[in-house]
């Protein structure tokens, strides 16, 4: 079964696993990277059940979805449907419950009498003050929290992979300073070195560009470069053939470029970097194709585009190497004093816990010591009990007689 393509419009970030058939045996797809992933699948996948539900779908527009219009129509799905969300739901907020209980013991807040409705106020994906059905209002809730969260989350992946540069960074530092001069020369000349070998890769196409599309056409597709035809390339790329490119299928079209530049089996190529630069591609080719800015690359867009002066005379691409660094040296310090504070703080827990652990090492020893003096106090009474019981019995007196 193919999820419709309205919720491509809507959930544009979570597209590999509406774009795919949904199979059960299948290997499992990447997440959207939403805290609430699984539930938002399960409840889309229960609603596309409903014969009801996915017609009014199928004519619904971006605007009737992110407005909550398509929310009301929640009233009249199956009851086994409405079944199905309820327990989801249900599930849902037992798991948030966990995730809460877990927060508060790891901060040793009390837990007691707690406010459970008060405290998941803070998860805007579900209503908090109905717990055991799923409403209109929780599907209107799930739809806007979703889309808001995904808007952001590919500046939340930039600020992800700064801080992994700052961290990496930081600590490439820290390990020359424990070096002495002799073997911190040595160390740096062999990390430029590195990157100096990282640097030399072939020509990197600008993304989207004819020459990109002509050699994933040639080598990844086995056709003649000469006979290129964007609409076939279009139609070729379109995986589940649901008329327009998503995001993971244009991420798809960058593995020959990324090739030139990274080697997870070479010591100088970053994967991490290589994700970065995947991004990076991706956001390039959205910004120049897609006009209406729904996050997905439709036929006419894609055919668009191929008339612009940029498509067949394109910039140079910058990989990362060529461009500034995604950090400043404040910036770095910043960070790095973060990495203090919670060095310090965790420093401070740990000391709280070792002394925690001696008090109980203590109390411990000290149970101990009054067992063993219970155990002789025990020991003596059974000693004595055993002396009076081999006492030899005394013989009866004679008793006087009475005449």
């Amino acid at each position: 079964m193919n999820l419709d393509p309205c919720w491509l419009l809507l959930l544009s970030m979570s597209l590999e696993v509406w774009s795919v058939p949904l199979d059960r045996n299948a290997t499992p797809q990447e997440d959207t990277g939403l805290y609430y992933d699984r539930y938002l699948r399960e409840v889309i996948e229960v609603l596309e059940t409903d014969p009801h539900f996915r017609e009014k779908l199928q004519t619904a527009n971006t605007e009737d979805i992110k407005n909550g219009r398509l929310s009301k129509e929640l009233d009249l799905v199956g009851h086994h449907v409405r079944t199905r969300l309820d327990e989801l739901k249900r599930q849902e907020v037992s798991r948030l419950r966990m995730l809460l209980k877990a927060k508060l013991d790891s901060t040793n807040t009390q837990s007691l009498q707690m406010d459970h409705a008060s405290l998941l106020k803070q998860f805007e994906h579900l209503d908090p003050h109905n717990q055991n059905t799923f409403e209109a209002k929780d599907l209107e809730l799930l739809i806007s929290t979703a889309t808001k969260d995904l808007e952001n989350y590919d500046a939340e992946r930039h600020d992800e992979f700064k801080r992994y540069e700052m961290l990496k960074e930081h600590e490439r530092r820290e390990y020359l300073k424990g070096l002495d001069q002799e073997k911190r020369e040595k160390e740096e000349k062999r990390m430029e070195e590195l990157k100096d070998k990282h640097r030399k890769h072939p020509k990197v196409n600008a993304p989207g560009s004819v020459a990109q599309l002509r050699e994933v056409w040639e080598e990844t597709d086995g056709l003649d470069p000469t006979e290129f035809n964007p609409k076939t390339f279009f139609k070729l790329h379109d995986a589940n053939g649901d008329g327009v490119l998503d995001e993971q299928e244009l991420e798809a079209l960058f593995a020959k470029e990324l090739e030139k530049v990274y080697d997870p089996k070479n010591e100088e190529d970053d994967m991490m970097e290589m994700e970065e630069e995947r991004l990076r591609m991706r956001e390039h080719v959205m910004k120049n194709v897609d006009i209406n800015q729904d996050r997905l690359v439709s036929l006419e867009e894609f055919l668009k585009s191929t008339d612009k002066k940029e498509f067949n005379n394109p910039k140079e691409w910058d990989t990362l190497d060529d461009t500034k660094p995604v950090f400043t040296e404040a910036e770095l310090q910043r960070f790095e004093a973060e990495l203090r504070t919670k060095e310090e703080e965790l420093g401070k827990r740990a000391e709280s816990l070792r002394q925690e652990q001696d008090l109980l090492k203590e109390r411990g020893k000290a149970l101990e010591a009054q067992r063993r003096e219970y155990q002789q106090v025990d020991n003596h009474h059974l000693l004595f009990q055993e002396a009076q019981n081999n006492l030899p019995a005394e013989p009866p007196q004679n008793l006087p007689i009475h005449t």
